[in-house]
């Protein structure tokens, strides 16, 4: 079966997934920046709630040093307690078995939301890597038919 993508289907995935919700908000660089350094690129799967609390008030230190102290006003656990809402669901929280700290992980849907704006700079080196390489064959062949005898 084919994939229908039209309008309807668009809309409807536009409002209801988590990945294309998180890329909406205006807060999407912070979000996406800090669960990509915390997690994909630590190749952490649960962080306790301390220590990820801990991560994100040093990012919004670092960050408010930059932009000011109202760019993001609120407590890192807001935050973090925000992003694992079930309407937002890019982050899960939940306790350990027979323990009373919770924990957090990313959930499959921040996963594809940060691989997609990875492969956005990817695509780019790609068309880069491609024309480099027809400059090479170019100059090349110029260097090729500018002998008398190709074989020298």
């Amino acid at each position: 079966m084919v994939l229908k993508i039209d309008y309807e289907y668009l809309l409807s995935l536009r409002q209801k997934n988590p990945a294309w919700r998180l890329l909406r908000v205006d807060s999407a660089p912070l979000i996406l920046s800090f669960l990509n350094r915390v997690f994909i690129e630590a190749n952490e799967r649960v962080i306790s709630e301390p220590d990820l609390v801990e991560k994100l008030e040093d990012e919004l230190y670092s960050l408010r040093e930059t932009y000011g102290e109202s760019a993001f006003p609120r407590m890192a656990a807001d935050y973090l307690y925000d992003w694992a809402e079930p309407d937002k669901g890019w982050l899960r929280r939940f306790y350990g078995a027979g323990g009373d700290e919770p924990y957090f992980d990313l959930t499959p849907s921040s996963e594809k939301a940060v691989s997609w704006v990875k492969s956005l700079a990817q695509n780019s080196f790609v068309g880069t890597e491609s024309r480099l390489k027809i400059i090479f064959e170019l100059l090349r062949q110029i260097a090729e038919g500018s002998e008398e005898d190709p074989e020298l």
